[in-house]
């Protein structure tokens, strides 16, 4: 069976495959596209194939998807181009004959207000339309967006937001990547897999923050229009310091909240926790 994960440079993509090869799938039944093949020699050194293809670029795409049985489509990070990149992904997906395209999804797609659940949205019906076998995987939000500012919170003592008492159901990023893997070797996957690991608020963030590092960490609650306003002081441009105050919006109606137990039962085993990924990244 020839497995087909598109985006393998980026991080999600990447750890799909290396999941892949760790559950004893052939590294010559994995192919591995991305625009730069070069930035996949690890893959390559392992007997993984390597071919080139571009969202923007059917052409390369239909050459890459040869011979596939089953694609997963992991989400472009172009926002604002990706339901027309998505489209051409889906039309090659087609050409191929593919058995399954699996999509990664944001969590609660179908009626999701966030602002980035909109490409999700129409990428979900193309692939609805187009008639394929599919099944989306609707991942929330990744630890490692939390994570991964760290040192920002232990600089200021505060994690900032806008969500309110709402909750997030983050997971590790390794984990939605074994998730996705173990779909793809599902004979019959669900048509959606709603994922995310133990779900907690941003107080709780703070809290756990300053139980791990034993500095003092609190949440400090400010409105969407004042979170966007620091974010840009601190660089981020303006459209994007936007999207991510709409997201802890979002966060605060509960959209990015869903039960741990599709993501647990895919993992065979419980997701990271909160206090695990903030271990380990300190």
């Amino acid at each position: 069976m020839s497995l087909v994960i598109t985006g393998a440079t980026g991080q999600l993509g990447h750890l799909v495959v290396e999941s892949l090869l760790e559950k004893g799938v052939a590294a010559d039944q994995v192919v591995a596209t991305a625009r730069d093949t070069s930035r996949l020699a690890d893959l390559a050194d392992r007997g993984v194939q390597v071919r080139q293809a571009d969202y923007n670029d059917p052409a390369s795409l239909k050459a890459a998807f040869a011979g596939a049985d089953r694609i997963l489509l992991v989400s472009g990070s172009e926002v604002g181009q990706r339901v027309a990149q998505h489209q051409n992904v889906i039309d090659a997906a087609q050409d191929a004959g593919v058995d399954l395209l699996a999509y990664t999804s944001i969590a609660n797609a179908d009626d999701s207000g966030l602002a980035l659940a909109a490409e999700h949205q129409a990428t979900e019906k193309a692939i609805l339309a187009s008639g394929l076998p599919h099944t989306f995987l609707r991942n929330s939000w990744y630890l490692e967006n939390y994570t991964g500012q760290l040192p920002t919170y232990l600089e200021h003592g505060v994690v900032l937001g806008a969500a309110g008492d709402g909750k997030v159901s983050a997971a590790a990023r390794a984990d939605f990547a074994a998730a996705a893997a173990a779909v793809l070797l599902t004979e019959q996957p669900q048509e959606v897999y709603e994922l995310g690991g133990e779900a907690f608020t941003l107080t709780e963030l703070a809290a756990a923050v300053s139980d791990v590092t034993g500095k003092t960490v609190s949440y400090d609650d400010v409105p969407a229009e004042a979170l966007t306003e620091v974010l840009v002081g601190a660089g981020l441009p303006a459209p994007y310091a936007a999207i991510l105050a709409d997201a802890d919006q979002g966060l605060a109606r509960g959209e990015l909240y869903v039960e741990k137990a599709d993501l647990e039962t895919l993992l065979g085993r419980p997701a990271t926790s909160l206090v695990d990924a903030i271990r380990t990244a300190v």
